[in-house]
């Protein structure tokens, strides 16, 4: 009997396929690349062409492999990076060679004549769509109306990115709840698009894909989409979910409270739950889950992983120089030498808003600055106040979403940025939880795309199975001696960057 899954974790920058035995331990993974164009300025497109090459290239890769018989592969899911807007004609035809991803953000005119028919704030409230308006889908489709008429005329359905890639292994136009949770018509409460928000877009329902499980089978695959795979008709295709639910999944929320942080280029920290986290000031976006009843509501800040690199690689050149040449992680040696300077980098704090300003932030043009900078700090001083500064800024996210709702005593860290034992610790003792590290590092998307296959073929009962994957690899505790130095810091550090972000609007 068929009992292996394939799971595909369609990114912003490619595809990762990987294969998973039935109790959810990942076989072997393959990942092949595709392009961001950037046409004209706020235009950030993806050729859903490029989609599906690498799915089929990525799995006949992952094939050869030998981890696993074709034969014995029961289904598949996927993960789909949020935000997609396909048009697609009524024979299957794709309308437009190039479309925007979730980070494009052209519709604005699109989005302020909305919000003349209905308040931004009602909108967010109905929507849990916390990111800047333009980014999401109902506007980008408006943008298609008002600048490409004709095309926008021959429309039969807007799919999103793994929906896309659905349909050509099933032929069937469908989404789920959580990738149809970020359309911009969605009701969260509802469950189900919402008649007033599509009436103030004066566009049909019919336009957008009917709404199915996650773990919903769409079908079998087709005799084509079977061949250039390189897999039996038989698989069976689960409709899969959004990235950022698919991933909280992968990260054990699976259950009221879980909370769980993806560090990498960007980060953020996010609560599963019953009912949506929302607020207007902060404005967690929130996408309904891929696990039934549930919502994953999230906060996050736009340059984490990307500011130290940025240290890395103005400020540090010559460890990672050093590191390279002795064939060992720039970072690595970077956080050695974190270690040798004290806990609060001898008053050194460094605010992270290298890319703008988050939610969180008074204005979206503050930038990020060392604070505090004298001739005592040092090269370690400075490495230690970036893992710091970052720290602390998701402290003032969870602080947030511990406001908003009930958070568990313990986190689990997904993302590139897991792997630092010092981070870990400082997160630990910055953010007052219990920091967990298991076996699931970056592959947290592709084991929610995999459990959501499992449940929808009855390799397993439900999501609850996700706790036995993740074997325990070392869990931080606060230190008592150093949770006061942090809890002094915090203050001070946000008062910093309310003073940044005054300066920041002064200067426009």
């Amino acid at each position: 009997m068929p009992d292996k899954i394939l799971a595909c974790d369609l990114g912003t920058g490619g595809n990762k396929a990987s294969l998973y035995d039935s109790e959810g331990r990942c076989l072997a993974s393959i990942f092949a690349a595709y392009e961001t164009e950037y046409p004209q300025a706020g235009w950030h497109e993806q050729r859903p062409a490029a989609w599906w090459d690498s799915v089929v290239q990525s799995t006949r890769q992952l094939l050869a492999g030998g981890a696993a018989d074709p034969r014995s592969i029961a289904c598949l899911a996927i993960s789909g990076h949020s935000l997609g807007c396909v048009p697609l004609a009524a024979d299957g035809r794709l309308l437009r060679q190039a479309t925007p991803i979730w980070s494009d953000k052209r519709p604005v005119a699109e989005a302020a004549h909305f919000f003349r028919r209905i308040d931004e704030a009602r909108w967010y409230r109905l929507t849990g769509n916390g990111f800047p308006p333009p980014h999401y889908t109902v506007f980008k489709i408006l943008w298609y109306r008002d600048h490409e008429p004709e095309m926008f005329r021959e429309i039969h359905k807007i799919l999103g990115t793994k929906d896309y890639i659905n349909y050509k292994l099933t032929g069937r136009m469908a989404t789920d709840y959580s990738y149809a949770s970020g359309s911009g018509v969605y009701d969260l409460l509802a469950w189900d698009y919402s008649d007033e928000l599509l009436a103030a877009a004066e566009l049909p329902r019919s336009l957008l894909p009917e709404i199915v499980p996650s773990q919903q089978i769409l079908g079998q695959l087709t005799a084509e989409a079977a061949a250039e795979l390189g897999l039996p008709r038989h698989v069976q295709v689960a409709c899969g979910g959004v990235d950022n639910s698919c991933m909280a999944l992968g990260a054990r929320n699976a259950a009221e409270g879980r909370v769980y942080a993806s560090l990498g280029s960007s980060s953020w920290i996010a609560v599963s739950s019953s009912r949506p986290l929302l607020d207007d000031v902060a404005r967690p976006y929130v996408f309904s889950h891929v696990v039934p009843g549930m919502f994953t509501s999230a906060v996050a800040i736009f340059s984490s992983g990307s500011s130290l690199k940025w240290v890395r690689d103005q400020l540090c050149a010559n460890l990672a120089g050093e590191a390279r040449a002795a064939g060992k992680d720039p970072y690595d040696a970077m956080t050695a030498l974190a270690e040798q300077s004290p806990v609060g980098a001898k008053g050194l704090l460094f605010n992270p808003s290298l890319a703008g300003g988050s939610s969180l932030d008074a204005s979206p043009n503050i930038r990020g600055a060392l604070l505090g900078l004298d001739l005592r700090h040092t090269q370690a001083d400075v490495i230690r106040a970036t893992l710091e500064g970052i720290a602390l800024n998701l402290r003032l996210v969870l602080d947030e979403l511990r406001r908003l709702g009930p958070v568990g005593n313990e986190m689990v860290v997904v993302g590139g940025g897991s792997r630092s034992k010092l981070w870990r610790q400082i997160f630990a003792d910055a953010w007052e939880i219990d920091i967990l590290k298991t076996n699931i590092g970056q592959e947290a998307g592709s084991l929610g795309a995999a459990a959501v296959a499992a449940v929808a073929a009855g390799l397993w009962d439900n999501f609850s199975r996700i706790d036995a994957v993740h074997e325990m690899q070392e869990r931080a505790t606060p230190c008592p001696q150093h949770v006061p130095i942090y809890r002094q810091l915090l203050p001070v550090f946000r008062q910093a960057a309310l003073d940044q972000s005054r300066l920041a609007e002064m200067r426009k």
